[in-house]
């Protein structure tokens, strides 16, 4: 007669028992740190973490929805002990007690996947894909309109501070037809220089308050002009580089979603560009980008892992967006087998069968034979490209590199330059011989038996966790905003999917 217990309710092996013994093998330390006791108790962080990994694993994202499934589902009552915080805890728990600790937790569920031996750090799967951020896809500010309007801007500025100037006999005569120095010189007035003329102006005014002109262009300024020029200024600092930027989550860019492609004009999204690890179907490493090319983002990929015991994986493996010279020569360095393919390999190993496009492929500056002895290589139409100059070159994430350009001489009168070039002038070639002989590394490797291996391995195993979160999952759209709160989510959707390999 009376009432079963939760533990008589649940399965042996059901999922919601696999989150709790993992749960409860984690260190927990830095999380507990942050508790500084006293006042009213608190509700303890591990079944707090149990909860919300069991909640991602059971799709359930809402932080109501989560306190709704502690009150009604006997699997969430089981798991916290018969504790109900509300929506606010969870959220508050959420995006504040895990900021900053989200990474070692994840690396400490790695940990001990790798001490029950369901992956081994050996193959390292990696790729990337985009997933929507929880922000307005209208309220975007894009880096070229707010050169462009600040360009247009300062050339307002310049010649009403010109007006202004030429009133001035002293000024005139000390400057002549050179600029102000609160305008910076050649580069334009900043917004600080700015407040600098402003308020000499104002000295001056209120030496001449009869001055209507002057009186007229300090209102322009000060209501006008500043504050447009103080908010491009703003908005560039929080582009730092990047194309865009969304107004209601700062750290989203705009990209352009996979699920869109299908659609006959696609625009871009708000969003992130996700890159996971990947071993044995299971997510041993993650990261979050603000960019959209996928080459950019291995090096701070791999160096924002905390891999277990610092265990590094013996090979990595991606496909052609990964094959960069920054990247091959990180691997190296690191010691790490390199398999990652480059822009060209399968069409080296698959080429075309129309005879049109194997024509165009004699004008491909890759397949331009080269004479060592003589530095040079020698163009479709048999005539050498000799070296003019070398250049440096460097990436976003600062790796520096040179470039060496070849040039061909009288293309005016080659009968095939329509095809081998759009320039005005000869044809012109840059060549990295350092990623030529990286590439032949990676080439040799890929060709391996163990590389055949690997690239029919790479798809599946990297592949099913994006399609599993997204699809079976249904996490399309991230619920929090800013880069450390959605790294969070992301963390508790990888422990989540981990989970849920280990429960099948």
């Amino acid at each position: 007669m009376l009432p079963p217990s939760l533990e008589e309710l649940i399965p042996e092996d059901h999922l919601v028992r696999v989150v709790n013994k993992m749960i409860d093998q984690i260190d927990l330390t830095p999380i507990l740190q942050k508790y500084k006791g006293g006042g009213a108790s608190s509700y303890h962080p591990r079944m707090m973490l149990k909860v919300l990994v069991y909640a991602y694993s059971e799709k359930t994202y809402s932080s109501r929805r989560i306190a709704k499934a502690l009150r009604e589902n006997v699997n969430f009552m089981w798991l916290s002990g018969g504790n109900k915080p509300d929506h606010r805890t969870i959220n508050g728990f959420r995006s504040g007690i895990l900021k900053g600790d989200i990474r070692e937790i994840f690396a400490s569920v790695v940990e001990l996947l790798l001490e029950a031996g369901y992956v081994k750090m050996e193959d390292y799967f990696v790729d990337g894909t985009k997933i929507e951020a929880n922000a307005n896809a209208h309220k975007v500010v894009w880096s070229k309109r707010t050169k462009n309007y600040k360009s247009k801007l300062r050339k307002k500025i310049d010649i009403l501070l010109d007006e202004i100037d030429k009133t001035n006999d002293a000024e005139e005569a000390e400057y002549g037809e050179k600029d102000l120095e609160e305008m910076g010189g050649h580069g334009g007035v900043t917004a600080e220089e700015l407040k600098e003329k402003v308020s000499r102006l104002n000295e001056r005014l209120k030496q001449s308050p009869e001055d209507k002109p002057l009186k007229k262009a300090l209102k322009t300024l000060e209501k006008d002009y500043l504050p447009r020029l103080e908010k491009y200024e703003e908005q560039e600092r929080i582009l730092n580089g990047r194309n865009s930027y969304s107004k209601t989550d700062p750290d989203a860019s705009s990209l352009r979603m996979k699920e869109d492609r299908a659609a006959e004009k696609p625009l871009p999204r708000p969003g992130y560009n996700i890159q996971n690890g990947t071993e044995g179907q299971f997510i041993v490493g993650y990261s979050l980008h603000q960019s959209a090319g996928d080459p950019g983002c291995f090096v701070p990929h791999m160096e924002a892992q905390k891999f277990p015991k610092g265990k590094l994986p013996r090979n990595a493996v991606g496909d052609a967006a990964y094959g960069s010279e920054e990247n091959y020569a990180w691997l190296e360095k690191h010691q790490i087998e390199n398999y990652l393919k480059y822009n060209r390999f399968h069409k080296e190993q698959h080429p075309p069968r129309k005879p049109e496009l194997r024509e165009k492929e004699r004008f491909v500056s890759a397949n331009f034979p080269y004479d060592q002895d003589r530095d040079e290589f020698t163009c479709p139409a048999e005539q050498p490209m000799t070296y003019r100059e070398t250049r440096p070159y460097r990436t976003r994430n600062n790796y520096l590199s040179e470039r060496r350009f070849y040039e061909c001489d009288h293309c005016e009168t080659c009968p095939l330059k329509p095809q081998c070039t759009k320039a005005k002038g000869n044809r012109r070639i840059q060549v990295s011989f350092k990623l030529r002989a990286y590439q032949q590394e990676a080439r040799t490797n890929l060709l391996s038996e163990r590389g055949v291996e690997l690239r029919k391995k790479r798809a599946v195993d990297v592949e099913t966790p994006f399609g599993n979160i997204k699809q079976n999952m249904g996490y399309r759209r991230f619920l929090l905003r800013g880069k450390k709160k959605v790294e969070i989510e992301w963390g508790l959707l990888c422990m989540a999917h981990n989970m849920r390999k280990l429960a099948v």
